[in-house]
């Protein structure tokens, strides 16, 4: 089949896992049952705009008005729109875009497949990252038991399933090390809030898992240089913007484990090539 036409059907199928992605990341968090696409207030979307981009392009952003309550009395406050966000139709767009370039940059990729997946995946937890400061569980694990799967029926570049393992172990272990220290400098300064969570503990293993130890320790390095630059920026976003950056905010740093482990997964041969190194 012509790489042309199976970049149109990946990118078919981004959308449809976007529209997918976007479901999840409405209902997981809450720990809510999962439903069908629905508006921010629970009411159901109609069929042609359970995807984010037919919905904006259909005039659907909108669902039924949320009256208030008339037992609040007269200063009940005005609610606010029953509206998609702008991260329905955004996340559909960039996965189909991604799985049509992954296609044509990799179609001789054996674990294609599975990278697709893996994509998925880290785009899920990176929304709900983002929008919740949460690394859930409910996805965590049953990503790792995949990851595993894959490492066992699929090895990539020779190495063995042992090298995976080691991996997971060396994730988990590692950023464990980061956690315990973040808690323990937040304890001595007297503040709750702690910027690393055992979420991203959890996000570490996985990582581990899908690459390896000797690719996940370069997945570290780049993680923690773009978390720096990424805390760099956003203090400088915030001067920009006339606002005081408080001291000890915590960002979120899964999208930085995720942003290493995608460097590593997809491009580990230039890594190699640009550090000059012979084997890892």
């Amino acid at each position: 089949m012509p790489t042309a036409v199976l970049a149109v059907l990946a990118g078919i199928l981004g959308v449809l896992v976007g529209a997918l992605l976007n479901a999840l990341a409405d209902d997981l968090p809450a720990e809510e049952r999962l439903r069908l696409p629905h508006y921010p207030d629970g009411s159901p979307r109609p069929k042609r705009a359970w995807l984010g981009v037919s919905a904006f392009a259909l005039g659907l952003r909108d669902g039924p008005p949320t009256l208030p309550d008339p037992a609040l009395g007269p200063e009940t406050p005005t609610p606010r729109p029953n509206r998609l966000g702008w991260r329905h139709p955004l996340l559909e767009l960039t996965l189909g875009l991604a799985y049509a370039g992954l296609v044509i940059a990799f179609r001789d990729e054996p674990a294609l497949w599975a990278w697709l997946i893996y994509l998925a995946i880290l785009a899920l937890i990176t929304v709900i990252d983002l929008e919740h400061r949460l690394i859930l569980f409910v996805v965590i694990v049953p990503s790792c038991l995949f990851a595993l799967l894959v490492a066992a029926i699929s090895p990539q570049m020779g190495k063995s399933f042992q090298e995976y393992v080691w991996g997971g172990v060396l994730g988990f272990l590692l950023f464990l090390a980061m956690f315990l220290g973040g808690a323990a400098f937040s304890t001595l300064m007297g503040r709750d809030e702690v910027a690393f969570g055992f979420g991203d503990v959890m996000l570490a293993t996985l990582s581990g898992l899908m690459l390896g130890w000797r690719a996940f320790i370069f997945a570290a390095l780049i993680t923690v240089v773009a978390g720096a630059v990424g805390s760099l920026l956003y203090i400088f976003g915030r001067s920009l913007a006339g606002r005081r950056y408080r001291l000890f905010t915590p960002l979120p740093y899964g999208p930085y484990i995720v942003f290493g482990t995608l460097v590593m997964l997809l491009f580990r041969d230039d890594v190699r090539h640009f550090l000059q190194v012979t084997a890892y």
